[in-house]
């Protein structure tokens, strides 16, 4: 895909504003398209979109499914409009945070809610209303998959499916069928709840399209084991005859790092390249559906990728294996035609990569907080930006530009200033014009920097298990007078 250059703003759909503790796909998320309109912006990008899990930190990068979406974004408001809750329902409304997201206490009040509309469902819904729900399982055959996996992890007290009973742990067809019949009401909520959220995502894409605005997604290369996605497809990853991975992921030694084992499942490439990478298309197809480009999260992984064996005890034990490379992409371009993209290339600096991400166009990245500020034509000092790159002032693992700032020694700050010809006072508008100004065919900057916060806005921090993913904006932050400077500034330097 040929992009033009444009620019966009990063912020998840948690740190929206709303009024019951969590970003949604409610007003908030039409009061930021609102400000991207007044901010003459392309694109939004976010975080993966799929239901987090407590035990992972609640990061949009450890799924319980590449294909469903969180429950916590569904928009409770939009219930209420649709008929499915009433005002009282929603009564009484903890005093939540409206900078920080406590997922513990808008997990308790939001999945009462939704159990709620659940059973005013059961009790009102029409035969229209059954036939589009039906309509929606017959379009989105993996939500059968999906809502069994929910209701059975709620039957065995949240436990990881591999340590479920072996007859459903291995899927055998009398345990599933059995399951079935017995936990119907339980999938049925889980479905109705993926249904209304596709209902609301379609609504706001519709209304994103009006503003003429483009959604970024992401797709992390891996998933996570104790997902429905490894459960219901076992050969499309490397797992024994129990159903246990063999290898995992992760990032080997190096100068002195001792890796490290991220323990997701690796894929079964060969059998997937035998299926035309079926699973792939069919994850591929359920995202494109509702954005319009996607970023391929370490993207290394499908040139060549570290196998740990499951049972080492560090990632020094793991080797190199190929990935599929080219064969993939020239496959699932046949399914979906044009292939929208940005490739995560940070980290890779290697010529094979980049001959692979050349040959199809995809865009990498470049990041400012990652440059050495005092070397000549460093990588990632914006004026030194290729065109076919994506640049970004912070992404969701990096600091914010003034944390980042403020954080530097006096050399690379003072390289800095000589580089952008700038003192610091406002070092994010700085760092924004820096990128708008570069080459890169797309820039993106995040609400956090184009506020100016430091690092106690930071998004998440890599390695470390809490605080993360929590930030969120207020709709007096999405001030119109910080979105009219980015829209003049993008003028000036995009157009």
């Amino acid at each position: 895909m040929d992009f033009e250059r444009r620019s966009g703003v990063f912020l998840h759909l948690t740190s929206l504003p709303g009024p019951h503790g969590i970003g949604d796909l409610g007003e908030g998320a039409r009061e930021f398209l609102s400000f991207l309109e007044t901010a003459e912006q392309t694109y939004w990008q976010f975080c993966p979109l799929g239901p987090t899990s407590s035990a992972h930190g609640n990061s949009p990068y450890q799924s319980f499914s590449a294909f469903a979406g969180n429950p916590l974004l569904v928009s409770l408001d939009r219930l209420v409009d649709d008929g499915w809750l009433i005002d009282d329902d929603l009564e009484p409304v903890p005093d939540f945070n409206p900078h920080d997201v406590d997922y513990e206490r808008v997990a308790k009040y939001k999945r009462k809610k939704l159990r709620t509309a659940h059973e005013r469902f059961r009790k009102t819904a029409t035969e229209d209303d059954h036939d589009d729900l039906d309509a929606f399982v017959d379009d989105e055959p993996w939500v059968e998959g999906y809502a069994l996996f929910r209701a059975l992890k709620r039957k065995h007290d949240g436990q990881a499916w591999i340590d479920w009973p072996e007859p459903i742990r291995t899927r055998e067809a009398d345990a599933l069928d059995a399951a079935r019949n017995e936990l119907a009401s339980e999938i049925e909520f889980h479905t109705l709840v993926q249904y209304w959220f596709d209902s609301q995502w379609q609504a706001f894409k519709q209304d994103a399209e009006e503003a003429n605005i483009k959604l970024v997604g992401d797709v992390p290369i891996y998933v996570g084991l104790d997902s429905a996605d490894v459960w219901t497809s076992p050969k499309a990853f490397q797992l024994d005859d129990q159903n246990r991975p063999t290898a995992v992921a992760g990032v080997p030694p190096n100068a002195g790092d001792a890796g490290q084992k991220w323990g997701n499942p690796l894929y079964d490439w060969g059998h997937l390249a035998e299926t035309d990478y079926d699973w792939w298309g069919r994850r591929l197809d359920r995202l494109f559906g509702q954005v319009d480009v996607t970023r391929l999260d370490h993207f290394q992984g499908f040139l060549e990728y570290w196998a740990i064996p499951a049972d080492a005890d560090s990632a020094a034990a793991g080797e190199w294996r190929d990935g599929p490379g080219a064969d993939f992409f020239e496959t699932i371009g046949e399914r979906l035609g044009e292939l929208p993209f940005i490739a995560e290339d940070l980290g890779f600096p290697d010529a094979e990569l980049q001959a692979l991400m050349n040959r199809f166009g995809f865009p990498g990245m470049r990041v400012p907080q990652y440059a050495n500020w005092c070397q000549g034509g460093n990588e990632h000092q914006p004026m030194h930006y290729p065109k076919n790159a994506v640049g970004y002032t912070s992404t969701h693992d990096t600091n914010t530009i003034v944390g980042y700032y403020n954080g530097m020694d006096d050399r690379q700050r003072d390289c800095l200033h000589y580089n952008l010809s700038a003192d610091g006072s406002e070092i994010n508008w700085s760092m924004i014009e820096a990128v708008w100004r570069s080459d890169a065919v797309l820039a993106f900057t995040t609400m956090q920097d184009l506020l100016g916060l430091d690092d106690h806005a930071r998004f998440n921090t890599p390695g470390t298990a809490e605080g993360n993913w929590t930030w969120r904006v207020t709709s007096d932050g999405l001030d119109e007078g910080i979105a009219t400077k980015l829209g003049t500034m993008t003028a000036i330097e995009l157009r």
